[in-house]
């Protein structure tokens, strides 16, 4: 774990739970793409700088959820480094109580206040073109957070947050969390298109080649909306219809995975209504929600 892994003469990625982007600009400074899960994430890549004889420049965070954003603070800390998020993200980067409250819809009891859903704040800029380094470009990534995006480095590799996830994860878990459906599987038939050198996934493994993976990912997408959509051929309530995934997918119910999961069951229904594949109505003051 945190082990740095070499793709190209400047491209690198460190290897943990949330694959840590580190691209050299030049003999002396490096720049990282996200900055892993807490301090002790920050430890670890400072450490690796310290090993290396590199300065850091600057973080660039593909979105804000806190295994990505956790070692800013740290980091910005000991280095003075610049940290850039993209529109929105840069907001809940400075102010992470904003991520668990989304999340649970109201103030977020301790149980949700804790480093997996709350970073500590860091000093971030807003994303721009002008902030990036020589030959780097953005590549917008939705649906997954708010205005999350990936990196194409001037040799060609492309970092690609969080818009996909393994096959093994996904058939573990099975529901991803996804912000806005209609754009997610948008974002996955992009990138199924895209070229490069090396495609580096926060949470899938690197490979040259993500297609397959990519419509992996689309089908699992496709399979939870056909699920919601047969358990509302009777009118249910959200936590029916939450109760009801967790069983057929024999998930464990926890606070954190009420959040995530039922954050995203919300974000399926909202495109189900908003595509004409499910009706809502109110009936004896309950929310309900039925196939057209």
């Amino acid at each position: 774990m945190y082990e740095l892994i070499q793709i190209t003469d400047a491209s690198y990625y460190i290897q943990c739970p949330a694959k840590i982007g580190l691209v050299r600009l030049n003999d002396n400074e490096v720049c990282l793409i996200d900055s892993g899960n807490d301090k002790g994430a920050g430890r670890k890549v400072r450490q690796i700088l310290d090993e290396n004889g590199w300065t850091l420049a600057a973080i660039y965070n593909t979105h804000s959820n806190a295994d990505h954003i956790g070692g800013n603070r740290y980091l910005q800390g000991q280095t003075g480094c610049k940290i850039y998020a993209p529109g929105i993200d840069c907001d809940f980067t400075r102010h992470p109580i904003i991520e668990p409250s989304f999340l649970y819809g109201g103030y977020p009891c301790k149980d949700l206040r804790h480093k997996f859903l709350l970073a500590q704040e860091s000093s971030a800029e807003y994303l721009t073109k002008d902030v990036l380094p020589p030959g780097f470009e953005i590549i917008d990534l939705p649906g997954h957070f708010f205005d999350m995006v990936g990196f194409r480095t001037p040799d060609n590799v492309v970092y690609l947050a969080d818009c996909l996830s393994s096959r093994e994860t996904l058939d573990k878990y099975q529901i991803g969390f996804i912000y806005d459906v209609g754009a997610y599987i948008k974002t996955l038939e992009m990138v199924k298109t895209l070229d490069a050198k090396m495609f580096v996934p926060a949470h899938a493994e690197a490979a040259d080649d993500v297609s397959e993976l990519a419509q992996y990912n689309i089908e699992k997408v496709w399979e939870i909306a056909g699920k919601i959509m047969g358990l509302c051929k009777e009118p249910l309530c959200f936590e029916i219809i939450l109760q009801r995934l967790f069983a057929h997918y024999s998930l464990a119910m926890n606070f954190e995975q009420y959040v995530l999961v039922g954050s995203t069951v919300r974000s399926y229904l909202s495109w189900l209504k908003d595509t004409g594949r499910l009706n809502a109505h109110f009936e004896n003051n309950m929310l309900l929600w039925e196939q057209i």
